[in-house]
């Protein structure tokens, strides 16, 4: 990778790099019986990683994030996720890739419009993936295949200077049904974090 991140073009990911915190998110997950609303606050960190080249024809610039989630009932740790956010300027294509310790990961592909009105300057990115799609796709252990298996995931940021909110979906095969898994949030920037 690429150790010159002053130079390099990081497009519509650019506001995203920096130290982010929010405590208004909410998780909606599945249970036996029903679901389960979780009020939660997280911290999610955006550093520079630079650039990979691909098969020399490819030149994506990586955004590495770490994202830490804590119920606010009794401050535990309920989700950890670490991945990365890229993005391919010839083709104009955003791609999230990320792992959860529930031997599930995804790879996300998707666009962004940015929006410059008088108001404010933001960017929304989406970003989505399906168990059976050839180009962006959802790979997870055979117990989860099994037990709780992910049939598709999309998430949707909009970030601005100083504030980030999304919604991201995992839809999941579980308890002898489908059921949307949802979380959402909306964060302030708390630093640069490089």
């Amino acid at each position: 990778m690429s150790n010159t991140e002053n130079e390099i073009d990081y497009g519509p990911l650019q506001p995203l790099i920096g130290r982010w915190e929010g405590t208004k998110g909410t998780d909606l997950s599945p249970e036996p019986d029903g679901e389960e609303s979780t009020p939660y606050y997280e911290t999610l960190v955006f550093t520079e990683a630079g650039t990979v080249a691909n098969a020399g024809q490819q030149t994506l610039a990586v955004l590495r994030y770490h994202q830490v989630v804590k119920r606010l009932s009794d401050n535990e740790v309920f989700h950890d996720e670490t991945g990365y956010w890229m993005w391919d300027a010839a083709k104009q294509t955003i791609m999230h890739s990320l792992l959860v310790p529930r031997a599930v990961g995804v790879l996300a592909g998707g666009t962004y419009k940015a929006s410059n009105s008088t108001n404010t300057d933001s960017v929304e990115l989406k970003v989505a993936a399906k168990i059976d799609d050839p180009d962006w796709s959802i790979i997870q252990s055979p117990f989860m295949r099994d037990n709780a298996k992910t049939i598709a995931f999309s998430h949707q940021i909009n970030v601005s200077a100083n504030h980030l909110s999304y919604k991201e979906t995992t839809v999941l095969d579980i308890y002898g049904k489908v059921f949307d898994h949802t979380d959402e949030n909306t964060l302030n920037r708390c630093g640069d974090d490089h």
